[in-house]
């Protein structure tokens, strides 16, 4: 029985022999003759679903923002990276650098050691250490690389700490209201390995530096660079300062705050991808 019918009467049927026919026992009402009302109210239909739809999608994406799951498993995935990951994956023998030198210049890195991974004590100046320490340290990962002169060095590092979300973002706030990142106590110190073109690259070595706290991971990410050939410097000059246009001091005329930032950055957006972090700085 139909709904609504009675018994014994003629089911409806839709019929696809004929295209645009409606076969209820009525008569044929092709699909051309529908009127103007019918065509706007099923358009406003149709619009109206995909906008549900769509804000649907929206909010299931906003939920995984800052602090939503997936942002909170990149953060746990970074944090682990020192361990899962080969070394030759997380400092490559050679580096790219497209544009990261003097005028967009494209540079090369050449990677000439690599510290055993270790802990921090003994790895930063005593007061860095005490800046540091509030997040704690897991582990601490340095590579030295060379460019394609070898007449610089600079020392990657990635700081692994035991910080939570919340103990990274107190940090980096800190940084970045007391410009911790550009203090000239506050350098870290290069890795100077025996034998290669870093073997000179000690504390008065140091030219130029990076250095970055995460937020959406527990990491913190420098690099310092210098001259292969072991001269000292008086007055180490930040990263930023020595890209400057117009920058006139020793540091910024060699390309060195390149030299930093330029690997600096490139290791940070690594992991950052390996993590799987929608959130990349851009640089």
């Amino acid at each position: 029985m139909a709904p609504g019918g009675v018994p014994g009467g003629r089911p409806t049927v839709i019929s696809f022999g004929e295209p645009g026919r409606y076969d209820g026992g009525g008569p044929s009402r092709p699909f051309a003759r529908r009127t103007r009302a019918q065509v706007v109210a099923a358009a406003v239909c149709l619009v109206l679903g995909a906008g549900l739809i769509g804000g649907a999608v929206t909010g299931a994406w906003l939920a995984d923002g800052p602090e939503g799951p997936g942002t909170r498993h990149a953060f746990t995935v970074a944090g682990d990276l020192w361990h899962d990951v080969p070394v030759d994956q997380l400092f490559p023998p050679t580096v790219q650098g497209g544009g990261a030198g003097p005028g967009e210049a494209d540079r090369v890195w050449t990677r000439i050691a690599v510290a055993p991974d270790s802990g921090c004590k003994g790895a930063f100046d005593a007061l860095l250490t005490r800046v540091l320490t509030p997040v704690g340290c897991e582990r601490l990962l340095r590579a030295t690389y060379t460019d394609a002169t070898r007449s610089h060095v600079t020392t990657v590092g990635l700081l692994f700490t035991e910080a939570d979300a919340a103990g990274m973002k107190a940090l980096a706030g800190r940084f970045d209201r007391e410009r911790l990142d550009r203090r000239g106590d506050l350098v870290p110190l290069p890795y100077a390995a025996k034998g290669t073109a870093a073997e000179g690259f000690g504390r008065e070595q140091r030219a130029s530096w990076a250095i970055s706290v995460l937020t959406d991971a527990p990491v913190v990410v420098y690099a310092v660079s210098g001259w292969s050939d072991g001269r000292t410097v008086d007055e180490p000059q930040p990263a930023e300062d020595a890209m400057r246009a117009g920058a006139t001091t020793a540091p910024a005329q060699a390309g060195l705050g390149h030299e930093a930032r330029g690997l600096a950055d490139r290791f940070e957006r690594a992991l950052r991808k390996r993590a799987g972090s929608a959130t990349e700085r851009p640089s």
